[in-house]
């Protein structure tokens, strides 16, 4: 099995490689076509905003690449936080599109007048409802949570592409995906043993 996370200058990449190699799978970084087209998997990290990340991905000539790998040949990836949301179309935070991969847009958090004193950005641990991309089949069911930091939040426009939640000031994607794309709000690297867990679960999926 061979993981690469997409190293486009943006995302805690050597925190991801440290969790991989904590579940005992080994994840490399690069920005190599040659890697990207020989990977089993795909790691989209990212942190910052919207338009830096996507003008970084263009910047890095990677998204002929990524949409032949992921589009053409199917290839599983799982964007984290920055790297979920531009897998969607765009961004309330910019003006360039994302991937698209994803139908829907990334909305900042707003909340009504009772809720005025919840914090932009999203920041700390929260409870994610359950899913199977949370809890290993040989597992029970437990209460899952992982660390947020964000401003945004997707908003999907086909239901069915939201496979699980959180709450703050009102229910929100957590994890998002179609087929062999997934993507998660919150960081697994710094969900310590919750995170050791989704990731492991996204290298055991079964390959489309």
């Amino acid at each position: 099995m061979k993981i690469v996370v997409i190293d486009y200058q943006l995302g805690n990449i050597s925190s991801i490689i440290n969790m991989f190699k904590k579940i005992g799978v080994d994840a490399i970084h690069s920005s190599s076509k040659i890697d990207i087209e020989n990977a089993d998997r795909l790691i989209l990290p990212g942190v910052g905003a919207f338009d830096h990340g996507m003008k970084h991905l263009q910047d890095s000539g990677l998204v002929s690449v990524l949409n032949h790998e992921v589009l053409e040949k199917k290839k599983p990836i799982l964007g984290i936080c920055l790297g979920m949301q531009l897998l969607l179309e765009g961004s309330e935070e910019g003006q360039l599109p994302g991937l698209g991969w994803i139908k829907g847009k990334c909305r900042r958090f707003t909340f009504q007048n009772n809720n005025n004193q919840l914090k932009v950005p999203h920041m700390g641990w929260n409870v994610v409802q359950s899913s199977n991309y949370i809890s290993s089949q040989s597992e029970p069911q437990t209460e899952t949570r992982y660390y947020f930091v964000h401003s945004y939040h997707a908003v999907c426009d086909e239901p069915e592409n939201i496979l699980a939640t959180a709450h703050h000031g009102y229910p929100f994607p957590a994890i998002i995906g179609r087929d062999h794309i997934l993507g998660a709000q919150f960081h697994p690297e710094k969900s310590h043993k919750f995170g050791m867990n989704f990731l492991k679960n996204f290298v055991e999926r079964p390959l489309c």
